[in-house]
């Protein structure tokens, strides 16, 4: 059978979703053989063309520019014309039949609806919860990141255990990072600020850091992550009035991992994730990680993690990072992408 990978991953924003689709093929193309069809296309924009041995990669001059259109039509006929099962990454997917192996990492924006207020947010919410519903319904296969995420996309969809796998994230990517101060390092002296990471959407939980930030001034925080257009928090501006919160807007990962290895703890207060890759690259580092009791994240961190209440911040989080923490050992064995694109083949292999 011949595989098509949708590479729409190449054409967007490196964050969560795209890292591990990116990652999750370069091992894939480790494990592949002579007698394994999968192909790639890559649309003219691609501004990084990745270097595969065994992912056949197949030229286009059009480049990719709408993903909706991409997703829900031009790539389903390039599965019809090459007779491929496509492979989507991206919570998107051709229509009908032509689905294909489709993840779904999460159905935040079902669960959530209240987060989507503005025009723009409901536009969003609707073609999100469009993609979850066709997926659902017609991929050969559903693949999520979770057992928190199959939980919630079986109760909601009714897809049956043979067509829903879990296939969660990894974390090996980090080690490649050369570590690189931030241009703000000289206010954040080692072990003297708390840390968070995010992309600024309103599940991050911002408000929890304004609230427990104004409760304790002594404590600093440094936040960094890039505003998501439709999906920029409220708390975004009560954190810009707080003296002891510093905002790095975007920063490159070396200094993510310089900010994960030098902070106090990194800081994850998210009410809702599907899996949350940040905390696993700063067990990567060394970093003490705390992080919301909800969702994926006591599934995936385990005894790893400090826990808070996403919706209470009456906690003392020096006095929480006394307590024993197991060692991150055997959840950084668990969650790689070695194991990830095993799995896929495995997939891929017995469909």
């Amino acid at each position: 059978m011949t595989y098509l990978i949708n590479p729409n991953f190449l054409c967007r924003s490196l964050t969560g979703i795209e890292r591990f689709a990116y990652e999750t093929c370069a091992h894939l193309d480790t494990i592949l053989t002579a007698e394994d069809d999968v192909r790639i296309i890559i649309p003219s924009n691609v501004k990084t063309v990745p270097q595969y041995k065994n992912i056949k990669i197949i030229r286009t001059e059009k480049p990719l520019k709408s993903f909706p259109l991409w997703d829900l039509f031009e790539f389903s006929r390039w599965c019809k014309k090459l007779n491929a099962t496509g492979i989507n990454f991206s919570n998107t997917a051709p229509l009908g039949k032509r689905c294909g192996i489709s993840f779904i990492h999460d159905i935040y924006a079902k669960q959530y609806p209240q987060d989507f207020s503005s025009f723009k947010e409901k536009l969003i919410k609707l073609y999100s919860c469009f993609n979850y519903r066709n997926i659902a319904r017609n991929a050969k296969k559903v693949i999520t990141v979770s057992e928190f995420s199959r939980e919630q996309i079986q109760k909601t969809y009714k897809v049956p255990d043979e067509r829903i796998t879990v296939i969660p994230n990894g974390w090996e990517h980090f080690k490649s990072v050369q570590e690189e101060a931030p241009e703000l390092s000289e206010q954040l002296k080692p072990k003297s600020f708390y840390f968070t990471l995010g992309s600024l959407q309103k599940r991050k939980n911002l408000k929890w850091i304004v609230e427990y930030a104004s409760k304790h001034p002594e404590d600093k925080f440094a936040i960094s992550g890039k505003a998501v257009s439709g999906f920029v928090s409220n708390d975004l501006a009560s954190l810009q009035q707080l003296p002891n919160v510093i905002l790095l807007g975007y920063v490159t990962d070396g200094q993510v991992k310089w900010l994960m290895k030098n902070c106090k703890a990194f800081v994850f207060p998210s009410y809702y994730e599907g899996f949350g890759i940040p905390p696993l690259e700063a067990l990567s580092v060394g970093a003490k990680i705390v992080v919301g009791k909800a969702a994926s994240l006591p599934e995936i961190y385990k005894e790893t993690a400090v826990y808070i209440d996403p919706y209470n911040s009456d906690c003392d989080l020096d006095a929480l990072l006394e307590t024993n923490i197991a060692s991150p050992d055997s959840v950084l064995n668990e969650y790689t992408y070695d194991k990830a694109a095993q799995k896929l083949y495995n997939v891929i292999t017995n469909i």
